[in-house]
């Protein structure tokens, strides 16, 4: 029996175009596009990828309802018997919508197949819903990803659809907790791993804790009465219109912006770009996630030594944790390279 798969695809890998063509809305075409039809060569005679859906990416995260539910009609229609997406690696965009993808399917009774650097938002928020294959930071490591993701779908098939634990079939662990009838109790299964770590020897925890930086915090600033102080927040302010197109989740980039002579921010000079909490608040007086007017307060009864000309800003819902480090050490050098004593980070 041949596999019907449907394959979703962002803007990029569909060949549609980049970043312009990011707002295209949701289609669905026959047969294979992009990356699909190098998936679906490599499965042969054991699946065959029937439909594609595409999407860009902005479109995809700016209206996740509609696309939703323009996805449930889709499978409903076409049927498949297993949903391939991606691979993302760490487009957090991209990530995203592969999840959302692999959670409207998995309620409708479909599993999905993908592909993603492990720091994608979309990992860690829909790992549950989909099989995911880890691949490099970019796509430079595609050579490897679409054969990983091809290895899973052949073991999906050959095991009817029971391709067995992450370290077994390849994929990145789902952080789903199974019943199973050990040989040891639990007890006796701690001893031994805490004898194993005291000698030095291998051994594997049966639940692995998350690993976090640890950032060492800077002194304290001495004199704030000389000191220069800046702004930055990944709140999602922005000036009016959003110039840079900030994505509301998920974000590729950061904006910088004078505040120069600016006194106040006003609902008429500045908003927010962020989703995910209720903007209103922000937009009616956004000072509340950018505190320029008390920094100027601040600023004229000598409290500090003056406010930064600049302020940075960008989106932290859903933003690649990596992409956050890149973004947060370009605005570090650009503080240093200004002068800046210290930088207030707000959120919303």
């Amino acid at each position: 029996m041949t596999l019907k798969v449907v394959y979703y695809l962002n803007q990029f890998f569909a060949q549609k175009g980049g970043e312009e063509m990011a707002h295209i809305p949701m289609e669905v075409t026959e047969g294979t596009i992009g990356v699909g039809t190098q998936v679906n060569t490599m499965l042969g005679e054991k699946a065959e990828v029937t439909h594609t859906i595409v999407c860009g990416d902005s479109y995809f995260n700016e209206n996740e309802s509609l696309c939703c539910h323009s996805l449930q009609e889709i499978l409903a229609q076409i049927k498949p018997d297993l949903v391939v997406a991606g691979p993302a690696f760490n487009a957090g965009r991209y990530g995203m919508a592969c999840g959302t993808v692999a959670k409207v399917a998995h309620e409708m009774g479909i599993t999905t197949i993908t592909g993603m650097y492990p720091e994608n938002p979309g990992y860690e928020l829909f790992r549950q819903y989909a099989y995911m294959v880890e691949t490099g930071n970019s796509a430079a490591s595609m050579r490897k990803a679409i054969p990983a993701m091809v290895k899973l779908i052949d073991r999906y098939i050959d095991t009817d659809g029971e391709p067995g634990y992450p370290e077994e079939a390849g994929y990145m662990p789902r952080g789903i907790r199974l019943n199973f009838f050990a040989e040891k109790r639990g007890a006796e299964r701690a001893v031994d791993l805490l004898i194993a770590k005291l000698a030095g020897s291998e051994f594997t925890t049966e639940y692995p804790m998350p690993a976090f930086d640890r950032v060492e915090p800077q002194p304290p600033v001495e004199m704030m009465s000389t000191a220069k102080i800046a702004l930055v927040t990944s709140g999602g302010v922005v000036p009016k219109g959003n110039p840079d197109h900030i994505e509301s989740s998920s974000a590729s980039k950061y904006g910088e912006y004078s505040i120069a002579g600016l006194e106040t921010l006003t609902a008429e000079t500045h908003e927010t770009a962020h989703g995910g909490y209720d903007p209103v608040a922000c937009n009616q007086d956004p000072n509340r996630v950018l505190p320029v007017d008390v920094l100027r307060d601040m600023e004229r009864e000598g409290v500090i030594g003056g406010l930064h000309d600049m302020f940075y800003t960008t989106v932290g819902n859903g933003t690649a944790v990596a992409k956050a480090k890149e973004y947060g050490a370009e605005i570090a050098m650009k503080l240093q390279k200004a002068g800046v004593t210290a930088a207030i980070f707000t959120s919303t």
